[in-house]
């Protein structure tokens, strides 16, 4: 989506929104960095409609968004990596989007979600669905992808992109790293060295089918 650390990571090339995963092709403008409390916050957004993302005090967060293009808010933690995520709020999506804790690794890269909640699932590139697995934290199905000569945290790269997409949606609760990342370990897809990760909420357009909708999210 250059690690937030360096102010830089949004001072990429811009392209139009077409789907999901391709923050750092969204980019009219820089985005808006931040730590409060400990938590990372990152706000970015494209295209004619409305969007409006508010950093709130500790980890908390609000979204309103309606029309054209896309965006992308959320609170997180950078480095990322194997921690529990607990969250609580409100989610309430119209059209393509995703409730997600979102993140990247280097070494190999690869961009990833833990996909929690949405409305319309419309992936930018074809998923290969690798299985599925259930713990106490609730049911997930696994699938990768992969995205060919794409702008990344490197520069323009080919990578894979990994998603565990909830079975029972839900908007709360713990979403436990290192359980997801051994589930896709046990189907051959392996992280590297982790950079940032962020509970994100996400709306973009798909073809003529925009997103709009409201989030009140708190990370703690």
């Amino acid at each position: 989506m250059v690690k937030f650390s360096s102010l830089a990571l949004f001072s990429l090339l811009p392209a139009a929104l077409a789907a999901p995963g391709q923050l750092f092709e969204r980019l009219g403008a820089p985005s808006e960095l931040d730590k409060r409390a400990g938590t990372f916050f990152s706000n970015w957004h494209e295209g004619s409609g409305n969007f409006q993302c508010n950093n709130g005090g500790g980890g908390s967060y609000t979204t309103n968004w309606s029309g054209q293009g896309g965006f992308v808010c959320g609170k997180g933690y950078s480095p990322g990596g194997r921690r529990t995520v607990t969250y609580k709020g409100t989610y309430n999506p119209k059209g393509p989007g995703y409730l997600a804790l979102y993140g990247w690794t280097r070494s190999p890269l690869i961009e990833y979600y833990v996909i929690d909640s949405y409305d319309v699932l419309a992936p930018g590139e074809p998923w290969t669905k690798k299985g599925n697995f259930t713990f106490e934290e609730g049911s997930y199905d696994l699938y990768t992808s992969t995205r060919v000569n794409k702008p990344s945290i490197e520069g323009t790269r080919t990578f894979q992109q990994y998603w565990s997409v909830r079975t029972e949606k839900r908007v709360g609760g713990q979403i436990t790293t290192g359980k997801h990342f051994d589930a896709w370990s046990s189907v051959g897809l392996n992280l590297g060295y982790h950079d940032y990760m962020i509970l994100a909420t996400e709306g973009f357009t798909n073809g003529a089918q925009a997103s709009s909708g409201n989030s009140n999210i708190t990370v703690d």
